[in-house]
């Protein structure tokens, strides 16, 4: 005689269940370890939803924070929330940050992954404070003369030298406000540099 379905029910769970643990435990299912933050050491691809001066702003504060945290010896989170929750960043943090953008800068242009200054001039004029006269005649230059005369690691290198990063991270209590903090203030650099350098060439 075949037994009751309540009893039979409760037997089949079972047996599936202990299938499922065995599959785990034979695959090294059985010991745990917590995920390690990622090796900033460790070169990585950082991608942008945004374009132009945008994603190229927060590639750069990606890697420039990576490349901080690797001077320093500490993971890119750890490196983030003691600034986050320093009442002022040491000499040692300013010194590794700003090298850190400078390196991202010269492994992007590495990489290939720096536009070209023509690519990013229409956007920095709009915000400027240029008449459209100005705006209208350098608009109409070719690209290969703005390209020559612009190189567009040579203005993230001016803009990230100007850049005041001391005030910039005063009086930030969190990971994401940081990040962004820098990302507009280099956004902010980047386009009145090319601005600046950009107006000799009408």
């Amino acid at each position: 005689m075949s037994a009751p379905r309540w009893i039979a029910m409760p037997i089949a769970a079972l047996v599936l269940v202990c299938g499922v643990v065995g599959v785990q435990l034979a695959n090294g299912g059985g010991t745990y370890e917590p995920l390690r933050p990622a090796d900033p050491c460790v070169a990585r691809q950082v991608t942008s939803r945004a374009d132009g001066i945008d994603g190229l702003t927060e590639r750069l504060v990606l890697l420039g924070i990576d490349g901080a945290a690797c001077r320093l010896h500490v993971s890119r989170e750890a490196l983030t929330l003691e600034l986050a929750q320093a009442d002022e960043p040491t000499d040692a943090q300013i010194d590794a940050l700003r090298s850190g953008l400078h390196t991202a800068v010269r492994r992007m242009k590495a990489d290939g992954s720096l536009p070209p200054a023509s690519a990013l001039v229409d956007e920095a004029l709009e915000s400027s404070d240029l008449n459209d006269l100005l705006k209208t005649l350098i608009r109409a230059l070719p690209d290969s003369v703005i390209d020559s005369a612009l190189k567009t690691d040579d203005v993230l290198t001016r803009a990230i030298d100007d850049l005041d990063l001391r005030a910039l991270l005063a009086d930030v209590d969190d990971q994401q406000a940081l990040e962004k903090r820098v990302e507009v203030a280099v956004t902010g650099a980047v386009k009145d540099s090319l601005e600046a350098r950009v107006r000799d060439l009408a």
